[in-house]
């Protein structure tokens, strides 16, 4: 490809979007609509919420990737990550001679150019720390824009444009596009920065943890001198990274000589009740609906960076309580003759412990269901084989069901869904292995009792089962 055409020339009317269907790239879709752009776009696997996201504002979706696409000559390309060099389109591209570019760049370009940047980087939590701190800056009057992976219930939306100096923007330690193999965070230069812990992941571009570490030491070194960087305590790996510009960071989470600290917590009618600490003074009481220890943190890495900017404890409580959370992160699907189906995005080892802790203290009554689909290149490899076995424990029986992507990865590098059944039943787990999705519907229909809370974790559509389920019940 011309690198000469790797640029957003100043004439943009039409754009198309390859790989338009992921989160953050069908929020730049829209956003790029809304300001007045003819936006077009391509992917493989088109399924809610992104498809539905994109219908309703009215932007087609062409299924499947083909040279025909780019036809039209769109005036500008926004390449996704997932797209490869030998992509119909991608090569069409480059026999046409188009300008294109990254969705960083065009999200520098069309979003954050001339405003100031808050970025939240880490392993987990991103998309819950940004929608709070978006939440947070709403609520205080500043007009945040923002685009971000997952849609916020208060906005129904990934994105937003506002008038306010301040652009909130999720980022990603995944590499940027084939022609840009650096991690999308890199293109950013933040007025603010969280990380919130850094594991292995990615297992299909990242080797192992210390590969990982390089991209976040890139950003860390990268970053302005002006730029506040609040890093949670509780992570050795975040600890390690932070030696290097210790002038820059303030600590957040649960140790006694973190700038930002939780006290006390506690459980009540629905409500996940704490208290906070700037410093060794009580900041503030507050409450929100979200389960789980993990989203305490999250909220107290949010409420550090606005408290920078200015927002008082009391603004910050009312727009806690008011917080309706994320599609797809503890999201209620339904409740059916006293069962509830619970949608989660968890697909680490890590992010499905915490998520199963949290709607097991937030459900202590009845049985708590576990339903697994191993679907992340990550989650799809033996990296994590052992490790899954022993996330499991706080749920009462757990479906775990066979990946439907595995030949995805490398027959030595593959994961057993089987396997790791047997783990847990030798582990005295009450375990269950499934081929297929419509077996676990039918397991679950015979199965689930009133009371019962069915927790289901995927990072994609799996088969829609939770209206499916529903239905059933």
């Amino acid at each position: 490809m011309d690198p000469n055409k790797n640029q957003i020339p100043s004439n943009v009317k039409t754009i198309h979007l390859i790989a338009i269907c992921g989160t953050g790239m069908a929020a730049l879709a829209v956003m790029l609509k809304d300001l007045g752009y003819q936006v077009t776009g391509s992917d493989r696997n088109v399924y809610p919420p992104m498809s539905t996201f994109l219908g309703d504002h009215g932007i087609p979706i062409i299924a499947g990737f083909d040279s025909a696409n780019l036809d039209r000559h769109p005036d500008l390309v926004i390449v996704g990550n997932a797209i490869t060099r030998d992509n119909p389109e991608a090569v069409r591209l480059a026999e046409l001679g188009l300008f294109y570019c990254s969705m960083p760049q065009a999200v520098n370009h069309f979003l954050a150019n001339h405003k100031k940047t808050l970025i939240v980087t880490g392993t987990h939590g991103k998309t819950t720390t940004s929608s709070l701190l978006v939440w947070l800056l709403y609520a205080a009057g500043l007009d945040p824009s923002f685009i971000i992976g997952g849609i916020l219930q208060n906005f129904n939306s990934n994105h937003r444009l506002g008038s306010g100096e301040f652009v909130v923007i999720e980022g990603d330690e995944y590499d940027t596009a084939f022609f840009d193999k650096g991690p999308k965070f890199l293109h950013y230069r933040p007025h603010s920065a969280i990380i919130t812990g850094v594991e292995f992941d990615h297992a299909d571009i990242f080797t192992d943890l210390s590969h990982v570490m390089d991209a976040f030491k890139r950003f860390l070194n990268g970053l302005p001198d002006h730029c506040q960087v609040f890093a949670f305590d509780g992570d050795k790996n975040t600890a390690h990274l932070i030696e290097t510009r210790p002038a820059i960071v303030k600590k957040y989470g649960l140790q006694p000589g973190s700038a930002w600290r939780l006290g006390s917590t506690a459980i009540e009618n629905g409500w996940n009740n704490f208290e906070i600490f700037k410093g060794p003074s009580l900041f503030g009481r507050f409450r929100i609906r979200m389960a789980g220890r993990h989203n305490l943190l999250n909220t107290l890495a949010a409420v550090a960076v606005a408290d920078r900017l200015g927002i008082t404890p009391a603004v910050i409580a009312d727009a806690l309580e008011s917080f309706t959370g994320i599609r797809r992160r503890q999201e209620v699907r339904g409740i059916k003759n006293n069962i509830t189906v619970i949608d989660d995005f968890a697909h680490h080892p890590t992010a499905v412990a915490e998520t199963i802790k949290a709607i097991r203290g937030h459900y202590p009554d009845g049985r708590l269901i576990a339903v697994f689909e191993p679907r992340t290149h990550t989650s799809m490899r033996s990296v994590f084989q052992k490790t899954y076995s022993e996330v499991f424990d706080s749920a009462d029986i757990i479906c775990i069901r066979a990946p439907s992507l595995l030949h995805k990865v490398p027959p030595d590098q593959q994961f057993s869904s089987q396997k790791l059944v047997n783990d847990l039943i030798r582990r005295k787990k009450d375990a269950h292995h499934f081929d297929t999705t419509g077996k676990i519907i039918d397991y679950l229909e015979e199965t689930a009792v009133s009371g019962d809370v069915v927790l289901v974790m995927s990072n994609g559509g799996f088969d829609n089962i939770h209206e499916r389920l529903l239905k059933r019940l």
